[in-house]
Parts: C-alpha cells; sequence; structure tokens
C-alpha cells in the first residue's frame, strides 16, 4: 500500500471513530486488561470504549507499544508491579492523536508516551486506542518513526537516561572500560550501542555463550560470562571498571561496587538478579564510587524530552533493526514468559492494529 493511501485510511479511521462518538455511538476496540483473582495478578483480552479508559486530555490511536521487564511482571503477578485493578497493561505507547482538549497536541499529531503511570495505575499502551493526561505525551522526535520510538521504548529511554547521569558525574571514554550487566536484555543491548557510538571501551557481562557474535555485532569490544566470573569476598577486589549500567542488581550490583575504579560511577536500574544488595562503605569512602539509582518513569518533562533529543541524534542506536522484532497484537501474551526466563533478545515491539 502506497504512503498516500495509508494515510487516506488513518484520516477515514479517525473521521469515523469522531462520527460514532456524535452520534452517541460506543466504538470498540480490543486492549490487554490485567484483572485481580485470588490475590494474583493475570491479563487477558477484552473489548473496551473510550469511556471504559482511565482520563486524559488526549486520545492516542495507538501504533505501536513494546514489552519490558516490568510489563511481565504485571500481566503474570511475578511482580506486585499493578497499583490499581483492572488496568490495561503496557508502560509504552507510540501513534497518532486522534482528539486532544489540550492546545499542546492536535488530531493527527505523532506523539509517544513511556513511564509515569502508564500501566501501572493508569490505563497503559496495550489497548488500540490510549487516554492518557497531556502532560505525560511526547511529540515524537524529528529523525524517529514511530516503530523507531518503541524499538527503543521505556528501555532505550533508561538506557540513554544512565548514560546521561553517567556523563553528569564525569564519566568519559577515556576514563576506562564500561560494563553493562544482563547484556542481552532491551535495556543492555540499546545501551551498548550508545556507549560504544559515545567511543566508550565496552565490556558486556551475559550467562548466555551463544550471544557472543550478536553483543560483539552491536559494539561491545570484550565479552565477560557470568558463568566465569569470579566475585570474591573482600570488601575491595581489582579495580577494573571506570563505569557500569547494571540491569541485574542483587550479587552482580554488590560485585560491581567492589571492583569500580577510584571515582567509578554505576548506573542502576533493574532488578532481574533479586533487589537486596549487600556490599559495605568501602568502595564508597575508600575508592569515592557513586551509586546512581535510575528511574526513567519518573522523569521530568524538560529532561525527558532532551533524552528523546538525544536519542533521535547522536544516541539513535543504528542497529535498532538488528536488536528489535514485531510482535503481532494477539501473539502478546505469549512474550512475557519468554522475558521472564530470559529467553528474549533485544526488544519486542508490539503491533497494534487500530480499527479502520
Amino acid at each position: 500500500m502506497s504512503e498516500e493511501r495509508h494515510n487516506d485510511g488513518l484520516r477515514y479511521a479517525s473521521l469515523t471513530l469522531r462520527a460514532l462518538r456524535v452520534y452517541g455511538f460506543s466504538m470498540k476496540f480490543s486492549a490487554y486488561r490485567i484483572f485481580e483473582r485470588g490475590g494474583q495478578s493475570a491479563g487477558h483480552f477484552v473489548d473496551l470504549s473510550l469511556d471504559d479508559l482511565d482520563p486524559g486530555e488526549v486520545v492516542i490511536r495507538a501504533h505501536y507499544s513494546s514489552v519490558n521487564y516490568k510489563d511481565a511482571l504485571a500481566a503474570t503477578g511475578a511482580g506486585k508491579v499493578i497499583r490499581r485493578f483492572p488496568c490495561v497493561g503496557g508502560v509504552d505507547v507510540a501513534g497518532v492523536v486522534e482528539s486532544s482538549s489540550d492546545a499542546r497536541f492536535k488530531a493527527g499529531d505523532a506523539v509517544l508516551v513511556t513511564g509515569y503511570g502508564m500501566g501501572v495505575d493508569h490505563d497503559g499502551g496495550f489497548a488500540e486506542y490510549v487516554r492518557v493526561p497531556a502532560d505525560w505525551v511526547v511529540p515524537l522526535p524529528q529523525g524517529l518513526t514511530l516503530f523507531e520510538a518503541m524499538a527503543i521504548g521505556t528501555a532505550g529511554f533508561a538506557a540513554a537516561l544512565s548514560i546521561h547521569r553517567l556523563e553528569q558525574n564525569e564519566l568519559r571514554p577515556e576514563n576506562g572500560k564500561v560494563i553493562v550487566t544482563g547484556a542481552t536484555g532491551g535495556v543492555a543491548s540499546l545501551a551498548i550501542q550508545m556507549l560504544a557510538q559515545l567511543g566508550c571501551h565496552v565490556v558486556a557481562l551475559t550467562g548466555k555463550e551463544a550471544e557472543y557474535d550478536y553483543l560483539k555485532s552491536l559494539g561491545a569490544a570484550e565479552i565477560l560470562s557470568r558463568k566465569e566470573l569470579v566475585m570474591g569476598t573482600r570488601p575491595l577486589e581489582k579495580a577494573q571498571w571506570a563505569g557500569a549500567l547494571d540491569a541485574v542488581g542483587g550479587e552482580t550490583l554488590a560485585w560491581l561496587t567492589r571492583t569500580m575504579q577510584q571515582n567509578g560511577v554505576i548506573a542502576s536500574f533493574g532488578n532481574a538478579g533479586g533487589i537486596e544488595l549487600h556490599t559495605t562503605v568501602m568502595p564508597f569512602i575508600l575508592r569515592g564510587v557513586r551509586l546512581i539509582g535510575v528511574d526513567s518513569a519518573a522523569t521530568a518533562m524538560p529532561l525527558r524530552r532532551e533524552i528523546w533529543r538525544r536519542l533521535a541524534s547522536g544516541l539513535r542506536p543504528k542497529l535498532l533493526a538488528q536488536v528489535a522484532h514485531t510482535v503481532p497484537f494477539a501473539e502478546l501474551p505469549q512474550v512475557f514468559p519468554q522475558l521472564l526466563q530470559g529467553k528474549l533478545r533485544g526488544r519486542a515491539v508490539v503491533g497494534i492494529k487500530s480499527p479502520g
């Protein structure tokens, strides 16, 4: 289908929805909603209308969403993520504004939303139509398509925000090696590319030997096997890293604190390996190690827009097609266990069919 015919179809669908609402009809669309039963959360597809969604000034016709670790925890009940039931899942969405009561946005604008309360305590992006507060909406940066925005999504935003925080704490390529843990995951796959593009010597830590070539293709200069890793038990181990991006937490994060160089800096954004941290004050008071927590969901809008600007320019991953694959909306539930079991490489972008 030509781009002109495609755009005509989108305009027709938009006009049709508005006409139905004017004449009092309630158009139904598909959404993946998460419910609580017997103290456990579980999700399934339902038909909703706009009136069923949480309030907001902007209605978005979704084109794409993505699957993040938080989404898998919420949908399967593996983690206490959802703060209100029922709730449409999905912490990300990219699409076109259907309607807006806020002057900053108009019908037809290409936009994205990541984080805030999406998919947690506000109906999220796993739906053909999404309604959110206008203050959450980011105009699609020039240089990115809607698909690319979700190939980046919360994962890429977290990676870029982590790098931004490391740079604020004086990490430079010439300082030494930068290690990325959980290297085949969505955040890490994108972080490796971004760091390599900035000129950093990137070390990828992974337990998946079959993925070594893949990680090198993304820009990793070295691969460190988690299976062969000797963490040691001393308060301070051999100093190795100028910087670290950690998706794992637990013992891995504790080991990182013990192996950082003088004034080394760690960005912590994940807990795939556990939520507890057992270390000592020695790395902090004898080596000046800095441990920075990265919360991408609550990032203020001025910084959020700046990070997305960088993601569309200097930090734009050059191998997005290599780390992202499309999942049909109907197959979304199959992705959650794959992600939790560590069987998913890179980023799963959800292709959402809008009515019309």
